[in-house]
């Protein structure tokens, strides 16, 4: 596994190595530099990020908050103290382990086991949220399509539908994708009325 540890702090940093090493074969990146972090970050592609912070300021806080947001990878994040405020912000960043008062050697494993798991947890729910989302887009565009053959072609549900399965299969294209250019056609030759612009486009003809 790639582990990288970001810590300004080289003393502090040997304690996360020295656990990460005592459990397994690891290949271990150490950061100590804030400028140009995301770069490096880049340059080793971890599988996992530790961060250990000491005691940090708010400001400190929020640019760790703000590169793991942009970061999707699992993030362990240590911290000597915090409040409540702190940890919500942190949840909501995207660290998937925020440990306070808990820099031991004997904790480094365990840590960096659930982090890894909380990830993958959060990431199958965000994938599962995004599939539904794009599930529902496709229906409410394939429905449109459809509701436009029947009216245009005075067509039931069910022919509208075979209609559009039967040009997908001998265009060797998607359903959504042939719904998606007829809603597109048909909205060209029909404007919306009520469209910003329309009306002025009329009085001028």
């Amino acid at each position: 596994m790639r582990i990288a540890i970001i810590d300004e702090s080289r003393a502090r940093a040997a304690i996360i190595e020295e656990g990460l090493r005592a459990s397994g074969d690891h290949e271990i990146f150490l950061i100590t530099e804030r400028l140009g972090l995301a770069r490096r970050i880049e340059e080793t592609a971890p599988d996992v990020i530790l961060i250990d912070l000491g005691n940090p300021s708010r400001d400190m806080l929020e640019e760790y908050f703000s590169f793991s947001r942009a970061v999707a990878r699992p993030i362990a994040m240590f911290v000597d103290q915090s409040d409540e405020d702190s940890i919500g912000r942190a949840i909501d960043a995207g660290v998937s382990a925020y440990v306070v008062d808990g820099m031991r050697e004997d904790r480094i494993k365990p840590i960096l086991d659930l982090a890894i798991r909380r990830f993958s947890a959060f990431s199958a729910l965000e994938r599962e949220l995004e599939e539904a989302r794009t599930a529902l887009s496709e229906r409410q565009i394939i429905d449109r399509a459809k509701a436009i053959l029947m009216q245009s072609q005075s067509l039931n549900e069910p022919e509208a539908y075979t209609r559009l399965r039967s040009h997908a299969m001998e265009t060797n294209r998607k359903i959504v994708q042939v719904a998606e250019a007829l809603v597109t056609a048909h909205d060209l030759m029909n404007p919306d009325p009520k469209t910003p612009g329309a009306e002025e486009g009329s009085k001028n003809e």
